[in-house]
């Protein structure tokens, strides 16, 4: 079967399977989630196995560190996985909801159901994980899944399709309600984005590249991020302590996500006392600073920071440093350079903060907290299909509900328009 032919196969399966998933109950839903959590910790051998494949092919075709980091399954990993699937498993059902009721002078009863969207196709790089993340909120979400996560993952993700197939039919839910894609094939790509008469939603996961590519040539609805240039602003009237904790937290804590901040903006007036240390601590982690002009005066080793620097999403420990007269400047310069994903100030003055809050034009915006926390499960929705820094229909981390519509129901009693 050539590749065209495959993907409309796995197109057709997944509208027939849409079409169950909107009848299944929650605790269908819900026996199938924790029964792939099972076959997942039973199965840690096989993923640890298929995921040191996965690396020794990556490492031989020169990965690069960033990359290695998003698509090994560690440990920890397998556990976050497992956690995630019974955090998502407790959350309420969002399928069924009626919201707004209220009567017309008609007499008929108008009010908003929550259904599922169809079928979601997820196209993905490097992080394995993600397959299990995106199967588990489409499938509480009440939609079918076509995931195709890249070459460089494939015998992880085969493994982790194993455990979910076993999952569905022990509880007695099709096998197409989450359909990984098993060719490498980059056609596959082209064919799922073209599909509409099958995918109602595509969700991109991966570089800039990847995403440009999709939002170009998509004849079917996405929801996407293109990159995350995510900044902290350090404000005249921060805390010290809690201004180097998440300076360095945001920048450090993992280089390769689009959550990592990329831009530092410090306000001038403590520039002089807190850039020093902070440049220290950046130095004995091994963090590359580019500095403003100002920046340098003040730390002499920084590189010179260009222009292309602001619009830079580094993924690697390098971070952009810039000085600015006021939180109107940091504003400012947030709103020109960056993503709209996620942006930080950090500051004890609450006018100042709810003005930064309101002001800046980002899919998560954070008072005295680490960008890092701009996250489906940090935020408490068990996991994300993605981030979108789009605005209409779902922005920020996607979870159910941005897995979810709403239609029009009317209930009446024999009411005829005049």
């Amino acid at each position: 079967m050539n590749v065209a032919d495959y993907m409309q196969t796995l197109g057709q399966q997944a509208r027939t399977a849409s079409r169950a998933m909107a009848r299944a109950s929650t605790n269908d839903k819900n026996r199938a989630l924790l029964a792939i959590a099972d076959e997942i910790s039973n199965s840690r051998d096989a993923l640890r196995a298929a995921n040191a494949e996965d690396m020794a092919r990556g490492a031989e075709n020169g990965l690069d560190a960033a990359l290695l980091d998003r698509l090994e399954l560690t440990d920890a990993r397998i556990d976050t996985m497992i956690e995630g699937l019974h955090q998502v498993a407790a959350l309420p059902d969002p399928v069924g909801e009626i919201t707004d009721m209220k009567y017309r002078p008609s007499g008929i009863q108008i009010g908003k159901m929550r259904v599922p969207l169809g079928v979601i196709g997820i196209i993905y790089e490097s992080r394995p994980n993600v397959t299990i993340e995106a199967a588990s909120l489409c499938l509480k979400s009440g939609n079918a899944a076509i995931l195709r996560g890249g070459s460089e993952a494939i015998a992880s993700n085969k493994a982790l399709a194993e455990c979910i197939t076993s999952a569905l039919n022990a509880v007695g839910l099709p096998e197409a309600c989450v359909q990984v894609v098993e060719t490498t094939d980059r056609e596959a790509v082209g064919q799922l984005i073209t599909m509409p008469e099958y995918v109602d939603v595509i969700v991109p996961r991966g570089g800039k590249g990847l995403i440009e590519r999709i939002s170009r040539d998509a004849r079917v609805a996405v929801i996407k991020h293109l990159d995350g240039i995510c900044h902290v602003y350090i404000d005249r009237e921060a805390d010290r302590s809690k201004a180097i904790n998440i300076a360095i937290n945001a920048k450090t804590h993992r280089y390769g996500t689009c959550n990592t901040m990329e831009t530092l903006l410090v306000h001038a007036d403590i520039a002089g006392t807190i850039l020093p240390e902070l440049a220290e601590a950046y130095e004995q982690l091994g963090v590359e600073l580019r500095g403003c002009e100002q920046a340098r005066v003040i730390v002499s080793d920084m590189v010179p920071a260009t222009e292309d620097d602001w619009h830079e999403e580094y993924l690697a420990p390098i971070l952009a440093v810039k000085i600015v007269k006021d939180m109107d400047e940091a504003i400012d310069h947030i709103n020109t350079y960056g993503s709209h994903h996620t942006d930080s100030i950090i500051s004890e003055n609450y006018t100042l903060a709810r003005q930064f809050l309101t002001e800046v034009d980002s899919s998560s915006v954070m008072v005295n907290a680490s960008t890092r926390f701009a996250d489906g499960f940090e935020y408490g929705l068990g996991a994300e299909i993605g981030i979108s820094t789009d605005k209409i229909h779902a922005r920020g981390p996607v979870g159910l509900d941005g897995l979810t519509s709403q239609k029009y129901i009317v209930l009446g009693n024999g009411e005829i328009r005049k």
